[in-house]
């Protein structure tokens, strides 16, 4: 199976469907606190995003935001269930990082919450690092930030 990740914007049809799937995932992962997390994930900042497609199907999508002149941030991972443990979310996140430090950027930050034990293990796995929550999870109990160096 042929793997095609794309660089496009947030009004690419399957970016938009991709997010829709993963804002549902996470209403239910998130329960309660969904409301505060989802606050912070409209896609009208992000300039850069991207979409896996396996014959030609969206099967995956992710992006990143500038966070300081360094520094990015990672948004919008997701890859629908059942194409899960085929290694396209490591696809989807290596072509992020590359692009960003084409761009000049030195690392990567991201938050993921502690309920989503997939993603914990996945990051883990890609390299980052726990480190201090920032930001708006500064105070977010259910909140786990990491760290990458970008090289």
């Amino acid at each position: 199976m042929v793997l095609k990740i794309v660089k496009t914007s947030t009004s690419n049809p399957d970016f938009i469907a991709l997010v829709k799937s993963l804002d549902s995932y996470l209403k239910i992962t998130d329960g309660d606190e969904h409301d505060f997390y989802n606050q912070f994930n409209n896609v009208d900042v992000l300039k850069h995003t991207v979409v896996a497609y396996q014959n030609n199907t969206a099967v995956g999508c992710g992006a990143f935001k500038a966070f300081d002149k360094d520094t990015i941030e990672i948004k919008r991972m997701f890859t629908l269930t059942e194409f899960r443990g085929q290694g396209i979310a490591a696809q989807i996140l290596k072509t992020l990082e590359v692009w960003a430090h084409e761009l000049g950027y030195k690392n990567s930050i991201l938050e993921t919450g502690k309920r989503q034990t997939e993603a914990l293990q996945f990051y883990k796995k890609c390299k980052y690092n726990v480190f201090s929550n920032y930001g708006q999870y500064k105070d977010m109990e259910n909140s786990l930030c990491f760290k990458k160096i970008l090289n």
